[in-house]
Order: structure tokens, then sequence, then C-alpha cells
């Protein structure tokens, strides 16, 4: 197929970018001397994390079980579930234990912990379990220094649990756009990790695993000393955050969505595409940064960045494509009815959640379908 083939709005890949945005990430790991363990929730595509296993990522990190059940039936057995586990979900996680997944189970507490003891000797398993680390106030985890750390590593122990280590992700870096202050943040991150990891076998506990990562932190960090691997996900397609936060430039971005232009308020200076909120997602993460996208940036159909061009405006199957600052009185000759467009997105990963598969796109245009995956 071509482009022109598709009925809008499609996600697109731009296999070219993608493939590049992987080897960046693939090499920058590889000088840090480090493992990479992909984040694939962005994605969730066994085309996209086969090429991220094929450029030397180990083993994979998902968001849901559903994930890990689709990507060990397609043959990838090493994964880390990085969520921290409600006790409902154990079943779900032993069975896919006991179907041969080498799987790693996320805690911070003691009473998750305690859930996870009383599950597994009740039916004669055991679950590798990683341990969750605050480094940045972010989200969730144990902090470094907390007395908790060692009270969750003891419940796991005495439970015959296998301690695999500890993790944690800095998602603050996602508010910072400086080189200097990301530099600050990843190194903050695996210092907290690593000093976690230590108190764990000052304390007598195993901990094989000291797992960092975020996608700025990953590719700023200028040192990993006492870290065994990194995670990073949204890296492999790019957004608009990422961009503006400082890791990537417009044509780095890889996922689009592939919109027609169905009408025009000419008046107003719109143009108006299929592609709304349902298409777009309803993120508008660039809002509070240095630059408003709106709800994603406007590119020809070939994917060339229209600088001042963006979705301002979305309901759920429309969206208004209008340039910033003053109204374009001359909308109707720029974006004629019919015409394709690629727009960028906020975040990627929230822009692939609307759609079930990506219309993946070679450089010479022709596309191929890739299916996406859905469900916890």
């Amino acid at each position: 197929m071509k482009l022109t083939d598709l009925i809008t709005p499609v996600a697109l890949i731009d296999v070219a970018r993608m493939t590049q945005n992987i080897n960046r990430m693939q090499a920058q790991t590889n000088r840090l001397g480090v493992a990479f363990r992909p984040h694939v929730k962005t994605s969730k595509c066994v085309e996209v994390t086969d090429a991220q296993v094929q450029a030397g990522a180990k083993g994979i990190t998902v968001s849901t079980l559903k994930e890990a059940e689709q990507f060990f039936d397609s043959g990838i057995r090493d994964i880390l579930y990085a969520v921290g586990i409600a006790a409902n979900k154990l079943p779900q996680a032993a069975a896919l234990q006991e179907k041969g997944c080498d799987l790693k189970i996320l805690t911070d507490s003691v009473a998750s912990a305690q859930a996870i003891a009383n599950f597994a000797q009740a039916r004669g398993i055991v679950f590798k379990v990683l341990i969750e680390i605050d480094t940045d106030d972010h989200r969730s985890g144990i902090k470094p220094d907390a007395a908790s750390l060692l009270d969750v590593a003891k419940v796991l122990a005495d439970a015959g649990m296998v301690i695999q280590g500890v993790m944690t992700h800095a998602g603050s870096s996602y508010d910072l756009n400086t080189p200097e202050a990301l530099v600050q943040m990843a190194e903050q991150e695996r210092f907290g990790c690593v000093h976690a990891g230590q108190r764990l076998r000052a304390a007598g506990f195993s901990c094989p695993v000291v797992s960092v990562g975020s996608t700025p932190t990953a590719l700023a960090a200028t040192g990993l000393d006492g870290v065994t691997e990194v995670r990073a996900g949204v890296y492999v397609f790019f957004d608009l955050v990422m961009r503006n936060v400082g890791v990537c430039q417009l044509d780095d971005i890889a996922l689009s969505v592939l919109t027609t232009v169905i009408g025009h308020q000419e008046e107003k200076g719109w143009a108006i595409v299929d592609a709304g909120w349902m298409a777009m997602s309803r993120d508008r993460g660039t809002q509070k940064q240095v630059t408003d996208y709106g709800y994603g940036q406007v590119c020809e159909a070939a994917g060339n960045v229209i600088p001042g061009y963006v979705i301002s405006g979305a309901n759920q199957e429309h969206g208004i494509i209008s340039r910033v600052g003053s109204p374009d009185l001359n909308i109707v000759t720029r974006f004629p009815v019919g015409t394709q467009l690629r727009i960028l997105p906020n975040h990627a990963c929230a822009t692939g959640a609307q759609f079930p598969e990506y219309q993946a796109v070679d450089r010479h245009g022709d596309v191929k379908t890739w299916s996406r995956f859905y469900g916890w």
C-alpha cells in the first residue's frame, strides 16, 4: 500500500526514524556498559519490539500482564512487569511463570510483599521480585534510606522469594529542559538506586539487579557505576514532550497520525481534519512546557514539518488546524479539502493507544500493517 490508499485517521510509524532511535539508545547503553531492557508499553507491537531485541536489547519491560502474555507468546521470555502488583493479579503472573516465562514482578510495600509471599507459599511457587525505589518523588517506590526497604526484603526472603534487585524510574525528568538538569537527574536516579542496592547487600540480602531509567535520563547519563540495566520506552518513537525536554528534534519523531482535510472555517483561519482527540488522545503534555503544540504539530504527508501550524482544538472526530499567532486567511488555498497531513503527537504512548494497529512506512513510501496489543 501507499499513504494515499489509507482511510484516515491512521497511526503511522516512520520505520527509518524508528530504527535510528533504536540504534541511538542501544549505542548509548552499550557505551555506558549496561544492559538495556526497553519498555515496550509505548509501541505494544511485536515488530517494533523485535527490532529493539535485534539491536541488542536484553529482555523487555511491560506495563500490563496482558502485554507480558502476548509478548511471551511471540517468543520473548525475559520480562519485567514494572508496575506494583496487586494481589488479584498474582494468579495471572503465576500462570505466565508456570508456562516458562522468566517473569519478574514489583513491590514497594510490606503489605504487597506479604501478599506475594502468602500467595506463593500457598501455591508452592517462587516469584522473582524487584523492589521499587523512589529517587525523585515522582510516583511510587520506597525511599533509598527508608527502613521499610529492609522490612520488605525480609518478608520476601523469609518466604523464600528471590529478591532480584531494585529498580527506579525518574519520571520527573519529563519536567526538565536543559542538558545540565537532565545530567543531574540521571545521577540522582543512579545514586539513589545504587544506594538502595548497597543497603540490601549490607543487610545480607541478594541484589543482583540495579535497574534505572527514563528516556531523558538514559540519554543524558554520563556514567552508570553500580547500575546493571537501563529501561526506557518512548525513545523508540519520541514525541513533542520529549522534543521540549530536549532529547530529540522534530524530525526524530517516528510516530504520527495521518489525517485528511475535510473542511474549513475560512474567516477563522481554520482547516478541519478528521483526526480529533479520539485519534490524537486528550494528552496535552506540552501545554505546561516551553512550546505548546496544542494537540499536535502539523507536517506534510511526506513528514516535513510545516512551521507554525498545530492542531489548536479537537472534538471527538474533528481536529482544528490553525496558525500560531495570527489566523491564516489563505487556509483554504494552503490546505485544500482532501489534503493529507501528518500530525506529530504530544505523547506517543497515549496516541498509539488510540489505534488497534500501525501503518509502518518505509523509505520508499511502502506501507505495511503492524498490529498493536491491548488489555490488562
